[in-house]
Formats: structure tokens, C-alpha cells, sequence
């Protein structure tokens, strides 16, 4: 049993449909995390359903870290939103952050109902996130471990995984592996590209959690419509006032995404630079045709040689432009 909200348009009477989004939490949040922004979507003409992922609070199961029963259980919720909701089987989208973005992602590389997904502060490979060059990133892990526990059922695979991640158990190495990979959505990439869904994907240049450059260079290989927005801040941080109700340009853009993938509205974002930057210092967008132009153009990259391939001509970001924090602390 997965727990839900759902709000619909005032006035829905089952006369006519309306696309509908799917939202699953973030890890360890209960259902009401999107509330606000989910009351904005309907009063805008959307179906939301809002729903707890397993394993956590009053949803049943265990927490499974996006494994097959999460994207299985996204599909599950659509199904249940078209039998009992005047949603629009034709215009589907689904959206999250965090761990809601890594569940929207894998489900969107599985189901070929999803149209649009708007992906917040999530991750494109989980083991990058959190063993690149087989060091432990104890933010990531932290995440996992302590905030699934105080919050809810950790699966006897996720424990048995962490205690052997924190452990530098080097015998269960490949094993770790495999299990990070089947929640990557960077495995699923063809899967992704053949279903062809419009993709947002938005990160911000400190995030300690899960580092943006992957993002990037996920965002490089998609090959439909998509877009990137990286801002200022750490994991979440830029989400945080909308889902609070309060003015937010991420959660903005991302109404202006479904509004036009799914309900072709002629808001003109299909014509901005797909690549979309803020930096510190001035607190103004600058839009580029893809990745690589944003290194190509300005000579500044905000990882330097470590990060995607980015031509620059210098090996560290103009002082003052781009945040550029080391992308996660490793032990």
C-alpha cells in the first residue's frame, strides 16, 4: 500500500481529461512534501498524485533506493491515477527531487506513458555519487543510512549493502556495484532515449549529495527534448522555498516543462538555450546551446579538469562566477 495525495482542478466533474503528474517523495519526507506545488499544478489544470515511496512512513514495503520495486511501483501509481482519476493517458509526466528525480528518471526509462520529467537535485549514477575512484562519500551514504532508518524500513539488501560500503568489505566490491548500476538511470540511457520523453534536469554547483557533473554529462548524451538548469547552493537547496510555498524559479520552470511538453503551450521555453547557468555574482541566468559551449565560450568550468569533458582555456572557474566546492567529501 502506497500512500498518496491527489488534487485535481476545481470544478473536475470526469467531463473531460487533464495531463497528470506523478510525484514521488524524497527520501525520508512524508507525502505532503509537494503539497504546495501540487496545489499550484491542479489549480493550473493538472491531476497531481503525490505518493510516499516504499519503505517509508505510512507506505508499506521496504526502502529498496529506487531499486525494480520503486520504478514497478511508479507504473502502479499511474495505472491507479487512469482508473480513478480524470487524468489524460496521452500526457503523463512525473517529477521529484532527490530521490523522487532518480525514481522519475528510471520510471521514465521503463514506462513509455511518461511525456515529460522534471528531475531536481537527483542523480544520473548512483555508485558515482557515492564510491567514485572506490572512495566512500559519507554524505551520500549518510543519506541512506541514517534518514532511511529514523524514517523507515530499511530492505535486509540495503543494510546488508551499506555494511559492506562502510566496511570497505573489497570482497563484495563488484556486488555493490551491480546493485548501484540497476539504479542508475545512466544504464537506462537507450531505454530512455527510445521512450523519448522531454527531460529537465536541475542541480545546484555545490551539491554535496549527489555532484552535478554527472548531470551534465547524463544531460549531454539525452537525445530529446531537454534541458539543464545548475544554480547556487547545496543538495536541494533551490527546491526548498517552493516546496514551501514561497517564490521559486526552479519549481517555475518546471510548470513552464510540463506545460509545454505536455500540454503544448506556446510559452516559448522550447526556444530558450536549453543549458541554463546562474552564477554567484550576478544572480542572472546565462543560457547556452549545450554543455560543452558553456567551457567553449566563457573559459570557465566549474570543476576544472576533473569534472565532463569541457574545452576550457583555463583550469579553474573566473573568481566570483561559478560556485565551484569540491563536488563531494571523500573518507
Amino acid at each position: 500500500m502506497l500512500k498518496a495525495n491527489v488534487f485535481t482542478p476545481a470544478g473536475a466533474d470526469g467531463s473531460r481529461a487533464y495531463p497528470v503528474i506523478v510525484l514521488p517523495t524524497s527520501w525520508a519526507m512524508p507525502q505532503i512534501e509537494y503539497a504546495a506545488q501540487a496545489k499550484k499544478l491542479a489549480d493550473s489544470g493538472y491531476v497531481v498524485v503525490s505518493y510516499n515511496s516504499r519503505g517509508f512512513w505510512q507506505s508499506g514495503g521496504t526502502i529498496e533506493v529506487a531499486g525494480p520495486p520503486d520504478i514497478a511501483d511508479a507504473s502502479k501509481v499511474i495505472d491507479w491515477a487512469l482508473a480513478h482519476t480524470p487524468a489524460d493517458p496521452g500526457k503523463v509526466g512525473m517529477a521529484g527531487v532527490s530521490y523522487g528525480a532518480g525514481i522519475s528518471l528510471l520510471a521514465a526509462g521503463h514506462d513509455k506513458r511518461i511525456k515529460a520529467v522534471v528531475a531536481l537535485s537527483g542523480w544520473a549514477d548512483l555508485i558515482d555519487s557515492i564510491y567514485s575512484g572506490r572512495t566512500q562519500h559519507l554524505q551520500a551514504a549518510a543519506l541512506l543510512t541514517g534518514a532511511g532508518s529514523l524514517t523507515g524500513r530499511p530492505s535486509p539488501e540495503l543494510q546488508q549493502t551499506m555494511e559492506d560500503f562502510l566496511g570497505s568489505n573489497l570482497a563484495k566490491e563488484q556486488d555493490m556495484i551491480e546493485w548501484g548500476k540497476k539504479r542508475s538511470p545512466a544504464t537506462y540511457l537507450d531505454q530512455i532515449n527510445r521512450n523519448g520523453p522531454a527531460v529537465m534536469l536541475g542541480n545546484a554547483w555545490g551539491d554535496t549529495v549527489f555532484p552535478p557533473n554527472q548531470y551534465a554529462g547524463f544531460y549531454e548524451k539525452l537525445t530529446g527534448p531537454k534541458r539543464l538548469e545548475l544554480r547556487p547552493g547545496d543538495h536541494a537547496t533551490a527546491e526548498a522555498t517552493g516546496l514551501l510555498g514561497l517564490p521559486s524559479d526552479v519549481w517555475t520552470n518546471a510548470q513552464r516543462w510540463f506545460d509545454h511538453h505536455l500540454n503544448g503551450a506556446a510559452n516559448g521555453i522550447d526556444r530558450e538555450q536549453p543549458v541554463q547557468l546562474k552564477p554567484r555574482s550576478t544572480g542572472a541566468y546565462e543560457g547556452y546551446p549545450d554543455w560543452k559551449s558553456f567551457g567553449a565560450t566563457s573559459g570557465r568550468s566549474p570543476w576544472g579538469a576533473a569534472g565532463p569533458s569541457v574545452r576550457t582555456s583555463t583550469p579553474a572557474p573566473t573568481a566570483g562566477s561559478f560556485c565551484c566546492p569540491t563536488p563531494s567529501t571523500s573518507s
